[in-house]
């Protein structure tokens, strides 16, 4: 596995995940009324599900042979199945995958509720999956 790409995207994803955090307003309210703290919100955990993403479906063909998912929620679960993550995270991850598709997509209007609950609680879904792959590098 190229430990310098993959260093690259978790130092991505690092500064992702820190900007969220640093514009995150302290209710929901306040996320309602700051145009600008929603752009940088939802492009920053946007971005994140995609190193997230990367970092897996760059692991999984170095490591999982000819078997290759076929979207990008599956990568997370062939990660828990191959036992480089658990499965509760694995279908948490896969879960940010679908607030991606809406972000990315605009399938339906944005649940700002949605955006501020999972900068609240699930954060650390994306620092635990860093954590895994740069205790690989260690």
């Amino acid at each position: 596995m190229d430990e310098q790409l993959v260093a690259q995207k978790l130092e991505s994803l690092r500064r992702c995940i820190e900007r969220v955090e640093s514009r995150l307003p302290k209710n929901l309210s306040a996320l309602l009324e700051d145009v600008d703290a929603q752009d940088i919100i939802s492009l920053n955990l946007t971005r994140a599900v995609q190193m997230c993403v990367d970092i897996a479906s760059h692991w999984l063909a170095e490591h999982a042979g000819a078997t290759s998912p076929k979207t990008m929620g599956q990568t997370f679960e062939a990660l828990a199945t191959s036992g480089i993550i658990d499965h509760g995270l694995a279908e948490r991850m896969r879960k940010s995958v679908g607030f991606r598709n809406v972000m990315v997509h605009n399938y339906d209007e944005v649940n700002w509720e949605i955006v501020f609950s999972i900068c609240k609680f699930h954060l650390n879904d994306f620092k635990e999956f860093a954590r895994v792959f740069s205790d690989m590098f260690e």
